[in-house]
């Protein structure tokens, strides 16, 4: 696993396309430390630790994730400390735990359009027994927003209209000038890639009024506030002349 130092107080792990396997977020306080996104497996995980381990930080006492998708929550179970999350997404994680995890009930999933055919071969890849995986909810959910403080550094996260799925959470580091999104910035997949452009244009207007220098996304390097918005600026106009 990659892991990048990004400012004093903030530390990454580059996203990995091949395992379908998302940034995950670090921010190292004096009491507490965070992690961002909980990864899609236990193996994940692991690794994230082990990355941990070699840096000399300490494990996270809490770990939020941005959103349900398996690929940020699936390795949720396997994390030390509190989980957190949006209200939408512990109901999804609470309707996904009483699935079946076996051949026979994804391919009836992906019959009913229920998972789409991406998360179900990925998930198949990270998980050659199936039997393994375990959904959980997180210990804590918001609604609008919530606080945390670690110490000599605090983590803000707000619950943002996004065009990827309606639990998107953007965590703002104000101390760092860093923001995480998760994949706010896409289309809804389970929704024939659908990019709603007045939810874009609501997250636009949100990032906008982020007070922020470099934003970390959940499958890209991270880039400034200017070239985010320049992109998804794009994005708009292409919607918009379609």
């Amino acid at each position: 696993m990659e892991f990048r130092k990004l400012t004093d107080r903030v530390f990454y792990s580059m996203f990995d396309k091949a395992a379908d396997r998302p940034v995950l977020g670090y921010v190292n306080g004096q009491k507490y430390s965070l992690m961002i996104d909980a990864g899609n497996s236990q193996k994940h995980v692991e690794l994230f630790y082990e990355a941990l381990c070699r840096e000399g930080l300490k494990k996270p006492g809490i770990t939020a994730v941005t959103h349900w998708h398996w690929d940020h929550t699936f390795g949720m179970n396997a994390v030390e400390g509190i989980t957190i999350s949006h209200k939408k997404t512990n109901a999804k994680l609470a309707e996904m735990a009483k699935w079946e995890w076996t051949d026979a009930e994804m391919k009836k999933r992906l019959e009913a359009k229920v998972e789409i055919e991406f998360a179900d071969t990925s998930i198949r890849t990270e998980y050659p027994q199936l039997s393994e995986i375990r959904v959980v909810t997180s210990d804590l959910s918001f609604g609008e927003s919530i606080e945390i403080d670690m110490g000599d550094v605090v983590a803000e996260l707000y619950h943002v209209e996004s065009p990827h799925s309606e639990d998107c959470i953007c965590i703002l580091v104000p101390q760092e000038r860093v923001l995480f999104i998760g994949d706010a910035v896409g289309v809804d997949y389970y929704n024939n890639c659908c990019l709603d452009k007045d939810k874009l244009r609501s997250l636009i207007t949100s990032m906008e009024g982020f007070d922020f220098d470099i934003c970390v996304m959940g499958h890209a390097e991270p880039m400034s506030k200017q070239n985010i918005l320049n992109i998804m600026h794009s994005l708009m106009d292409r919607q918009e002349n379609k």
